[in-house]
C-alpha cells in the first residue's frame, strides 16, 4: 500500500494528514515532508495518523526525527491517533512519554505546550 500525505495550516500550526502504511518503503516520503515543513518555518506540527494502517520502526524513527527537528526551534509535534494497534506500538516503545497523543485534530490544535 502507498502513503498519502496532505498538509494544511490551522493558525500557527500545520496539520499533516497521513494515510496508508508508514514503513521502510514509504517513510522517506514522510521524512521529506517533515523536513520541508520545518525548513519552511513550520515548527508546530500535528500529525494526524487516523488513516494509518501500519507503522514500523522506520516510521517511528521518522516521527522521532521530526520531533527533534521541531524541538530545535522550540516547536512541537503532536500526534492524533485512536487506533489501538498503532497506540500499542507507542506504548511498547515508551514513546507515549515522548509524544503528546490526542484523540482528535481539534484536541491537538487546542492543546498548549
Amino acid at each position: 500500500m502507498d502513503l498519502s500525505l496532505s498538509t494544511r495550516t490551522e493558525g500557527d500550526r500545520t496539520v499533516v494528514t497521513v494515510g496508508g502504511e508508514i514503513d521502510v518503503y514509504t517513510a522517506p516520503k514522510l521524512r521529506e515532508q517533515l523536513i520541508d515543513l520545518v525548513s519552511s518555518g513550520n515548527y508546530h506540527l500535528v500529525v494526524d495518523m487516523e488513516n494509518v494502517d501500519f507503522l514500523d520502526s522506520t516510521g517511528l524513527g521518522v516521527l522521532v526525527g521530526g520531533l527533534k527537528r521541531v524541538r530545535a526551534h522550540e516547536g512541537s509535534l503532536r500526534l492524533v491517533c485512536t487506533q489501538e494497534r498503532i497506540l500499542k506500538i507507542f506504548r511498547i516503545t515508551g514513546l507515549t512519554k515522548v509524544f503528546p497523543i490526542h484523540a482528535t485534530v481539534d484536541e491537538a490544535l487546542a492543546a498548549t505546550d
